[in-house]
């Protein structure tokens, strides 16, 4: 029995000796050249595209498995620009045999030199990576495809070394002819370090992207024995357009399943400006301050799985602002979210464009034209059905259109269609605005309702600053309550419905000369010198309530309370038409006591009608009124509008017969 342990030994000893010789020997005296045309002519049939090899080929068997090549192309198909769709000017691997039967892998080298991937679109919309290979073949790869293996069955690696990884010099070309657009990736260079399972591997990579240098370098890994599974540290820096740089680091856990990450971002200053100009690119917005979007920087530590994502520790600075942040996100479907905000000042005008330049236009071509509603697109509110949101948004101060805003606190609640904003609330020009407003878009239609509640706000610095004007000075108070349908303007201004008050106190109409006007008649008419300063009705109290249906606000008895006046204004201004019908009943009271004084006053009453449209209201004593109602002294009239006998004797003497007859026939033309 010995014996024969002991031939059988030296057979295989000898046929072991034989197998090596010849995987050594066999290399070195088989002319793998000869084979090349058949090697092509098997590609070309299995994939229908020419294919070429250069004549520099070599092949080894041990202890090395490796193959080298040069001068690969790999065709397009007819009526592309590019001859080749692939090519590589050099290409070797070459990977150690016996470890491979103990799921080891150790590779000494894997280099590609110059390789270039040409991928094009025809204007038909035809891709060249697109049918490769003949349909019989295709159909025959899945008919033969082997089944699926049992999950239990392992892919485990116990080793894995790799001495040399590297792409040089590669290129990528994409063109679509239909959009004219052309991308190209050059200079690429990949260098792979310290592969393996049990150290991190350093990554070295950089390009030309479009003409812009991009460079990324850090390490990733240890990877495992079982790739995809178990926690993977991840450290990166991104550079691009010498301006951008990124970095990214932290650790993946289980990205083939359960997909878990746990990552510091931070993108340093940079300057949109500068990233657009290297780009070759016109900066995408125009703001009013060229000086604006020079400065931003962004970081943030965001933590999550494929179902959630929480982000923490947010910040982004833009410009001469700092913003605090930290969300969650989950149900992406929806999404639902959680944010919170805190923004220490922004200037909004500086980002916001210029206004355009009016230019002037004949009264025909200024007259606005009003679009159909039915011709605008309606708006699709499943997005804001679906979401989920409880948002809070602080800011210290803000500027936008002039108006200087400071201590915003914004809570947003959204669920199944309704939004509620509660509280709002700010601080503006020495008051406050405490407001709750709720959007239900569960209908095809909108429903808004909103609550406003201001106190102390001087009205006269805020309307300077943000509109322009002078319109009215004073200590204003409001509580108003408002609902409406509609998303457009013309619809919101039908259904607006609501009841409210506006109470001015200490403050002043400017523009408007309310007492000139009801004393002086005449200089309503066009019959005296105009004032040289601008005209202005001061007012101790000034209380305007008001309702509103269905577009149509009336004033329930607005009245102003004015050191010589006391007026009550009743009427209607209808939204819709943009018409105002008011009437100003007035009583000069003789005295100089002004807020408090409730006593009756005896005085000459003389009404004001407002009428005409918004843009151009027509204000004007009613003189008819004066003529037609119980005055006191009927010559006084006159004489307010004409003077006294001896200061237009003249005019006077034209009333012949009837002196108030002739006033309304005159007030009539």
């Amino acid at each position: 029995m010995k014996r024969i342990f002991k031939w059988l030994s030296i057979i295989s000893g000898i046929f072991i000796v034989l197998i090596v010789a010849a995987i050594i020997i066999l290399p070195k005296i088989i002319d793998v050249k000869k084979y090349k045309p058949l090697i092509e002519q098997k590609v070309v049939g299995a994939t229908g595209r020419s294919f070429t090899l250069g004549d520099e080929i070599d092949l080894s068997v041990f202890p090395w498995v490796g193959i080298k090549v040069t001068d690969v192309h790999f065709g397009n198909p007819s009526g592309y620009s590019g001859k080749d769709m692939v090519s590589v000017k050099n290409f070797e691997v070459r990977l150690k045999v016996l470890p491979l039967l103990s799921k080891k892998i150790e590779v000494k080298t894997f280099v590609m030199d110059e390789p270039t991937i040409n991928l094009e679109k025809l204007k038909n919309g035809k891709a060249n990576w697109q049918d490769i290979g003949n349909k019989t073949q295709k159909k025959e790869v899945a008919e033969s495809k082997p089944e699926k293996t049992s999950s239990d069955q392992s892919l485990a690696i116990e080793e894995l070394k790799v001495e040399s990884f590297s792409i040089n010099k590669g290129q990528l070309i994409f063109i679509d002819q239909g959009t004219g657009v052309r991308k190209e990736i050059s200079d690429l260079n990949l260098k792979l370090v310290n592969i393996s399972l049990e150290n991190p591997v350093g990554i070295l990579f950089d390009a030309i992207v479009d003409g812009n240098q991009l460079s990324l370098e850090g390490t990733a890994g240890p990877i495992g024995k079982e790739p995809g599974k178990g926690t993977i540290a991840i450290d990166f820096v991104l550079k691009a357009l010498n301006e951008l740089e990124v970095k990214l680091n932290g650790s993946l856990v289980d990205p083939m399943t359960s997909q878990k990450f746990d990552l510091n971002v931070n993108v340093a200053s940079f300057s949109p400006r500068k990233i657009m100009a290297s780009l070759n690119q016109e900066f995408p917005v125009q703001t009013k301050d060229p000086d604006v979007l020079k400065l931003v920087s962004f970081k943030t530590h965001i933590k999550g799985n494929k179902d959630n994502v929480f982000l923490s520790n947010g910040e982004i600075i833009l410009d001469d602002s700092k913003m605090l942040f930290s969300a969650t996100a989950k149900e992406f479907s929806k999404p639902n979210m959680k944010i919170n905000l805190k923004l220490d000042t922004i200037d909004l005008d500086r980002y916001l464009p210029e206004p355009p330049v009016k230019e002037e236009t004949s009264e025909a071509e200024s007259k606005p034209v009003k679009p159909a509603e039915s011709s605008k697109k309606k708006t699709d509110y499943g997005p804001l059905r679906k979401l989920v949101l409880d948002g809070k948004i602080n800011a210290g101060k803000v500027k936008a259109h002039g108006a200087i805003v400071e201590n915003i606190k914004i809570h947003i609640l959204a669920k199944k269609g309704i939004i509620t904003i509660d509280p709002l609330s700010l601080d503006l020009y020495k008051g406050s605005v405490a407001s709750k407003i709720n959007l239900n878009v569960q209908k095809n239609n909108p429903v808004t309702k909103m609550v406003l509640k201001a106190n102390g706000i001087q009205a006269g610095p805020l309307l300077k600053d943000s509109m322009q004007m002078e319109l009215i000075e004073g200590t204003v108070k409001s509580n108003i309550t408002l609902a409406m349908i509609g998303e457009t303007p013309e619809m919101i201004k039908k259904t607006l419905t609501g009841k409210g008050e506006l109470l001015f106190t200490d403050g002043a109409i400017i523009g408007i000369d309310l007492a000139g006007l009801v004393r002086n008649a005449k200089a309503t008419l066009g019959l005296s010198e105009k004032p040289k300063e601008k005209p202005r009705t001061d007012f101790a109290e000034l209380k305007i309530p008001f309702t509103s249906k269905k577009g149509l606000v009336n004033t329930i008895g607005a009245n102003m309370i004015s050191p010589f006046l006391r007026i009550i204004v009743k009427g209607d201004a209808d939204l819709v038409k943009e018409l105002l019908d008011l009437r100003v009943d007035p009583k000069f009271v003789a005295t100089l006591k002004g807020q408090g004084d409730t006593k009756e006053r005896s005085g000459l009453m003389v009404p004001v009608n407002i009428t005409g449209t918004f843009d151009s209201p027509k204000i004007r004593p009613d003189l008819k009124g004066i003529v037609s109602g119980d005055l006191p002294d009927t010559k006084e009239v006159i004489e307010q509008v004409l003077g006294t006998k001896e200061e237009q004797k003249e005019t006077v003497e034209s009333f012949k017969e009837d002196p108030i007859k002739e006033l309304e026939n005159f007030l009539s033309d």
